[in-house]
């Protein structure tokens, strides 16, 4: 018996075996039963940042063995070296932005391990902080990646023109930031769902277009008031945000940043907590000394990556359900007045062809 687990949850237990009385017969008779190819589908919440898959061997004698078999050392279960994992026909699709995928794997950055479709922003005048943050965050995506981040582009200060600019449009953007630096983060934070104001980082209450917006795509669970009192009530954190890029739609921003430089610099310890790891979710993520971690979602997620055309259908139709109700009600409604009007006016035939009568 083979048992497998992933990250700590158990999977399935697999006999050596084929089982089903069509493969017991086919083994009475003398054929190959052994179960050497099996599938176990896997939920996307059981697959995290950095991965474990253990198999625990449960070798069971039968209760007639000889002890001379039971004492044989050459009974042996065990991986080779020469056993591989291929992950070519997975899936590549999900809702964006999520931290909790950032902080496992440094995702979506690591989508190209060597960061050549990420741009790496800085305010024009950076601390000594906040570049040792940034090469922190690098380091702990090629740690990763096992991938040396040779061809990614750093940025100085918010571009207005010029080949900065461009990588902008053309890359997802890893910043790393803090209050102080009031200038950089006005332009930097004006087109996403958060506002700086002095030394204090709200949420922008979104507008009653937006919120018609959110419930029509199934988003329910919008968390921007909280979020905002959150960031209101807490003088020291640090944390990350994310968001949509405002240069390209299909891109994603991820800000490292805090209140001060000083709560900047206990990110990398941070990030070495599995504690505080497994608790960063959403899209905006706040890490204080005496409350640990507190995760908000205050945007609508976005679909990214490649899927069939019906597995798209089947996924849209889980996640807007509340959506295809009303368009369902909206159908119906009209199907039904359309067939009222029908046997009306067939009503109204039979009646006057039996007055003619």
């Amino acid at each position: 018996m083979l048992s497998v687990t992933l990250n700590g949850t158990f999977l399935n237990n697999l006999p050596m075996n084929k089982q089903g009385p069509l493969e017991k017969v086919w083994r009475y008779l003398g054929g190959d039963a052994r179960q050497e190819r099996f599938t176990i589908p896997l939920a996307p919440y059981l697959i995290y940042g950095d991965n474990q898959l253990s198999m625990y061997f449960n070798v069971v004698p039968k209760d007639d063995v000889p002890c001379s078999v039971l004492l044989n050392n050459n009974i042996k279960s065990r991986i080779t070296d020469d056993s591989w994992i291929d992950l070519s026909k997975t899936r590549h699709f999900s809702l964006l932005p999520n931290l909790s995928y950032f902080v496992g794997a440094s995702f979506p950055f690591s989508r190209l391990a060597d960061y050549s479709q990420t741009t790496l922003l800085l305010p024009a005048d950076p601390s000594e902080t906040q570049v040792a943050t940034l090469l922190n965050l690098a380091a702990r995506s090629g740690n990763a990646t096992g991938t040396a981040l040779a061809n990614n582009r750093v940025v100085l200060g918010m571009p207005t023109g010029g080949g900065d600019l461009q990588s902008l449009r053309e890359r997802d953007v890893l910043a790393v930031t803090a209050l102080d630096q009031q200038a950089f983060n006005q332009s930097l934070l004006a087109d996403s769902p958060y506002r700086p104001v002095d030394n204090v980082l709200s949420v922008r209450e979104p507008d009653l277009w937006q919120k018609v917006q959110r419930r029509l795509t199934g988003d329910w669970t919008s968390a921007s008031l909280d979020a905002d009192r959150y960031f209101s009530s807490s003088s020291a954190w640090r944390g990350f945000i994310s968001y949509r890029s405002p240069w390209n739609s299909t891109r994603l921003v991820v800000v490292a940043l805090a209140s001060n430089d000083d709560q900047l610099a206990r990110l990398k310890t941070d990030l070495e907590s599995p504690r505080i790891n497994a608790g960063i979710r959403g899209d905006t993520a706040v890490i204080t000394s005496d409350n640990g971690v507190r995760s908000f979602q205050v945007s609508t997620p976005f679909p990214s990556g490649q899927m069939p055309w019906y597995m798209m259908a089947v996924w849209y139709a889980s996640q807007h359900s509340g959506f295809l109700a009303v368009l369902g009600l909206i159908a119906t409604s009209i199907m039904g007045l359309a067939l009222t009007a029908m046997f009306k006016r067939h009503a109204r035939k039979r009646l006057g062809s039996g007055d003619n009568q």
